[in-house]
């Protein structure tokens, strides 16, 4: 069945792909960009209406004020902040499938299919979730539509739905006007452009299958359709980031999975991945994964050290991944054991969402050195954690640390090329 996944790697004239930091550290992000109140004024309150007709006809301007935005802050290769997403994180891609139904959560015909997010955490620390010092989900209090504080809600995106139909892409004019967006955006700038799009796991694998003859043929519906979305957004000439979260957070979903019963699913969730991407040019594919950057303890999660094996068989040229929070930092560590193919990227997170404080660039420089002397300066770009627009509490915050970032990758380009650090400002 996965014969017919066979990678191609011509790349045609003119469109973009992950470059790697021949002559510096070049400097990305994984995701979505805080909103302009002309956007936010259209989603608060009701996130099921959010892309309307004011929205989408708005969206134009607000993508090519993000592209220059991170242009002008040094970001080398940028997106357009995520806005065509503005429901939720996920259920933007409900819209553009066929195959789902919604139910009630209440519903006993249509029990959970799995726990929800942090449920190891949510059982070890019962008191934290219900304290109200929590905010629930994977969002935070910035962004309408993601989250609100204090209220604790474990569901997803997948809960309630069921699949009862065959599962087929119609999203095509919705991919197209995401594209035609962000080209426009980064028409005659020094960019690069990628356009996030959700994971098959993300898409489907908590949701209970009512139409396929087994849970793999569901799978790989679902993945057909995803394929659809990448396929679009690269044969436009963009870079596509793939989101799957799930790769590292369905370790929380399923609490009584060992570390051996979670390497077989992951073992089986690559190759639907791969099915995804089957026939996409593995240099314009970036894979993000996260420990669901929710704002919780996150004791519970799985360590880097379990799974990067399995990370590194994805038919991806790079690979976006946590690295800036308390959690996660010391993880750089795997790569001594663990050797980056030829050919592949990091992009390790080198600021966070976890806290509002802002690194220092030195730090930042430092972040970076580290990952450049284990896999190779040109194989490391700079990016962050995960999406900043809806995690970080102002965005102020958001574009200081995005400053850091840039002055962070300069330092530490300095040191990794051997140049003499320019001289401080006054």
């Amino acid at each position: 069945m996965m014969a017919e996944n066979q990678r191609v790697s011509a790349i045609r004239k003119g469109e973009a792909i992950v470059r790697r930091s021949e002559h510096r550290i070049l400097v990305s992000h994984a995701g979505n960009l805080p909103r302009p109140d002309y956007l936010d004024e259209l989603v608060r309150g009701d996130r099921r209406h959010s892309l309307g007709a004011d929205y989408t006809s708005r969206l134009p301007m607000a993508v090519n004020e993000i592209a220059q935005r991170q242009v002008e802050l040094g970001v080398d290769v940028v997106n357009d902040g995520e806005y065509a997403k503005a429901g939720s994180y996920g259920g933007y891609l409900y819209d553009r499938v066929t195959g789902f139904s919604r139910r009630s959560d209440t519903d006993p015909a249509a029990p959970p299919k799995r726990a929800g997010p942090g449920e190891r955490d949510r059982r070890q620390f019962p008191g934290f979730y219900e304290s109200g010092l929590w905010y629930s989900g994977s969002g935070g209090p910035v962004r309408p539509g993601f989250a609100v504080p204090g209220h604790a809600h474990y569901g997803t995106d997948q809960q309630g739905r069921v699949c009862t139909g065959a599962i087929r892409y119609t999203g095509q004019p919705a991919v197209q006007a995401d594209i035609a967006n962000l080209q426009a955006a980064i028409a005659g700038k020094d960019a690069e452009g990628y356009l996030a799009a959700l994971g098959p796991l993300s898409l489907g694998a908590g949701i209970r299958n009512e139409h396929y003859a087994s849970e793999d043929e569901y799978m790989v519906a679902v993945a057909r359709a995803c394929h659809e979305e990448y396929k679009a957004i690269t044969d436009a000439g963009l870079i596509v980031q793939v989101d799957e979260p799930e790769f590292c957070t369905s370790w929380m979903f399923y609490p009584d999975w060992t570390v051996e019963q979670y390497r077989s699913f992951l073992a089986r969730s690559v190759e639907i991945i791969n099915h995804a991407l089957r026939g996409i040019p593995t240099e314009q594919v970036r894979f993000h994964t996260c420990w669901g950057s929710g704002h919780r303890p996150h004791v519970n999660d799985i360590e880097l050290k379990y799974i990067a094996d399995l990370l590194l068989k994805i038919d991806a040229q790079q690979y976006s991944i946590e690295a800036a929070n308390v959690r996660h930092e010391h993880e750089y560590h795997v790569w001594e054991q663990v050797k980056l193919p030829d050919g592949k990227m990091l992009m390790p997170g080198v600021i966070g969402h976890a806290t509002d404080l802002v690194e220092h660039p030195e730090l930042i420089a430092e972040r970076l050195v580290r990952y450049a002397r284990l896999v190779g300066r040109e194989n490391v770009q700079a990016g962050t954690d995960c999406g900043m627009g809806s995690r970080v509490g102002h965005e102020e915050v958001v574009w200081a640390k995005f400053s850091a970032m840039t002055e962070g990758a300069r330092i530490a380009s300095d040191r990794l090329w051997q140049r003499q650090a320019r001289s401080p400002g006054p």
